[in-house]
């Protein structure tokens, strides 16, 4: 149904709000829907995020917290599970409810692990520590993801230091509708009337209240971007490259991304209603006109691929 979001560098996302006030540019403005974690914010810590793939009909498919239970009692762990949770007089596999609560907060524990899911190790890490140089082709490409009239990246992904001096997680937590193209190899959209509408259809909200809403997905982290094949919450392509162009030309290129229907008119934002279709984000680098010049070269999408290749865990200086 979705591409599968990253769990890494969550651990400082706050839970789900409608007006998020960000007071770290002293500006105090209404930054809109932020937090919460998934693609579309239903969960609000990783504990209850672990429950979602435990009990989802199309991923592990336990029918209950009984089915869960027992399928723990009987695993290659099961020993060591109940030496750790069950208290003093009772046994843990006596209760499901409680299995299912431990096996969440395990997870969610094992969630918090620095050097598995924020080390920290990029060579952008690296780079604001003082301890590396980045190429030439690097720096540009890291001020084409800041300019505002280029990439403008950072206004959702940002890549300054926080205001206690943090390194940045290259994400604000938001949520934008950026009209990706319908990804046809997933199979619920064989239906031409199916459609993932995102955080107003995520099961917190009653829907017709936040009709804006529809389409909103979250920001997510571009840490380790590079090591991913599937990107946007669909799927949809397959290469950074392919994100980047898209980025650039979406709106003065629309041809090259979209379908066109009986007439030969490009059916723009195939995935969303038309209905919906005002609230996708039209912010630099959107918001051209058909024919205009796109918002980048392809000298300026490599790199900017480039610049993006920096934000890899594991980096060793070629020096050590």
């Amino acid at each position: 149904m979705r591409a599968v979001p990253t769990l890494r560098y969550l651990v400082t996302t706050v839970p789900f709000t409608a007006h998020f006030i960000d007071d770290e540019d002293g500006h105090g403005e209404d930054g809109g829907p932020t937090g919460g974690l998934t693609w579309s914010g239903r969960a609000d810590t990783p504990h209850e995020q672990a429950l979602i793939p435990l009990f989802a009909h199309n991923e592990m498919a336990n029918a209950s917290p009984a089915d869960l239970a027992r399928r723990v009692m009987h695993s290659a762990y099961a020993a060591d599970f109940e030496a750790a949770f069950s208290g003093p007089g009772e046994r843990v596999f006596d209760d499901p409810a409680r299995v299912v609560s431990w096996l969440a907060s395990a997870l969610e524990v094992y969630q918090q692990s620095e050097n598995e899911f924020y080390p920290f190790s990029s060579k952008y890490d690296a780079f604001m520590r003082h301890q590396a140089t980045l190429s030439p082709a690097e720096m540009r490409g890291l001020t084409l993801f800041n300019a505002p009239n280029k990439g403008n990246c950072a206004s959702c992904h940002t890549s300054s230091l926080t205001s206690s001096g943090g390194l940045p997680r290259f994400t604000d937590s938001a949520y934008s509708a950026l009209g990706v193209p319908r990804n046809r190899a997933i199979r619920a959209n064989g239906d031409p009337k199916y459609f993932d509408l995102g955080l107003c259809a995520n099961g917190r909200f009653n829907r017709s209240e936040h009709d804006d809403w529809c389409g909103l997905f979250k920001t997510p982290t571009l840490r380790n971007v590079a090591t991913r094949r599937a990107f946007f919450h669909n799927g949809v392509f397959h290469s950074l490259e392919q994100v980047v162009r898209f980025y650039a030309t979406r709106d003065s290129q629309p041809e090259r991304w979209y379908p066109k229907d009986t007439r030969g008119k490009v059916r723009k934002f195939d995935d969303l209603p038309a209905r919906y279709h005002g609230n996708v984000n039209v912010s630099a680098p959107f918001g051209a006109s058909p024919g205009d010049r796109p918002r980048l070269t392809e000298a300026e999408v490599r790199d900017i691929v480039t610049f993006l290749n920096t934000l890899t865990d594991g980096w060793k200086s070629p020096t050590n």
